[in-house]
């Protein structure tokens, strides 16, 4: 029986949380919201590293007491609130200060890499949600109208020029993702500096004025010189590292042909799934995170092919 790994198993989606967009602007609801005992603050150093439990598997969320008691008046940025109406802010703390509340607290900083890996789903896509964010305001600090500073308005969520009035609004940079496939294979390919016998899907940043299935064609041809046609989205995943938003397709090739082109690729080859499963084993081919939408790729296209469950031949 085919298995189709379903879109809600991709890390940092699904946030159960109501981001209350319409009270970002409502000064006395945040403020009542920020004192509420149950309110919680996640603490983010300059290099978007979050403040976490000893052990690793949690973030060190702070209560309105602590938050007043380590770090003071830094701004808060709402996040949202969950099912339990309990309130998520992000401060965005300087090296020192979590430094030193770290071991006031006995808690250390990790990144969200590592911590996608550890912590619980709700708590992963909460910190890809405060990183996407704090990375946002931590670049956004001049109005590119004008270069005037901007200040933040909206609970974090927008920037005012303090000359011009123009507004800012966090970005997120699409890229596409896809799973070109022939015949029973699939394109992979690995990139210089990759791990060996890493391979993954094609990806690569859409271009101004450009449609998503024109990105996925252009990108596959560019790096492959593989003619695709037959584009299907998939899925998506954000992936704040710092603010790309990954688009998952699949893709019909035309031929096999493989020229790399534009010096993106190392290498780039065609894998059956018995390829895929005979590599793992012999330990010859290494597979794309789980973190990852290029491993939901994968293993959407092996259930499909071929009714094999990818994550019963490896634990990458």
């Amino acid at each position: 029986m085919d298995r189709f790994p379903e879109p809600s198993a991709l890390l940092f989606t699904d946030l159960a949380l109501d981001r209350k967009a319409e009270h970002r602007d409502d000064r006395p609801w945040l403020d009542a919201l920020e004192q509420a005992p149950t309110s919680r603050f996640l603490v983010l150093d300059p290099e978007a590293r979050i403040l976490s439990l000893a052990d690793g598997r949690a973030p060190r969320l702070l209560t309105p007491t602590e938050r007043r008691r380590h770090l003071g008046d830094i701004p808060a940025s709402l996040l949202g609130v969950d099912g339990e109406d309990r309130g998520y802010f992000l401060l965005r703390a300087n090296a020192e200060q979590v430094r030193t509340s770290a071991g006031v607290l006995s808690a250390q900083t990790i990144g969200l890499r590592h911590a996608g890996a550890r912590f619980s789903r709700f708590d992963a896509g909460l910190f890809a949600y405060a990183s996407a964010l704090a990375q946002w305001q931590a670049r956004t600090r001049h109005c590119p109208c004008c270069g005037a500073p901007l200040s933040w308005i909206s609970s974090g969520h927008r920037a005012r020029c303090t000359q011009c009035d123009t507004l800012q609004f966090p970005r997120s940079d699409p890229a596409i993702i896809v799973i070109v496939e022939h015949e029973g294979a699939c394109l992979l390919g690995r990139q210089p500096g990759w791990p060996q016998g890493l391979y993954s899907t094609l990806a690569g940043f859409v271009e101004p004025g450009e449609g998503l299935e024109d990105a996925v064609r252009r990108e596959v041809d560019e790096e492959t010189g593989v003619t695709v046609t037959h584009c299907r989205y998939l899925a998506s995943q954000p992936w704040p590292f710092p603010a790309s938003l990954m688009l998952g397709f699949s893709a019909q090739a035309l031929a096999r042909d493989i020229h790399l082109r534009d010096g993106e690729l190392e290498h780039a080859a065609w894998f059956t799934p018995g390829d895929i499963v005979h590599g793992v084993e012999r330990g010859s081919l290494q597979l794309p995170s789980r973190l990852s939408v290029s491993r939901y790729l994968l293993a959407h296209w092996m259930g499909r092919q071929a009714g094999i469950d990818l994550e019963t031949i490896t634990d990458t």
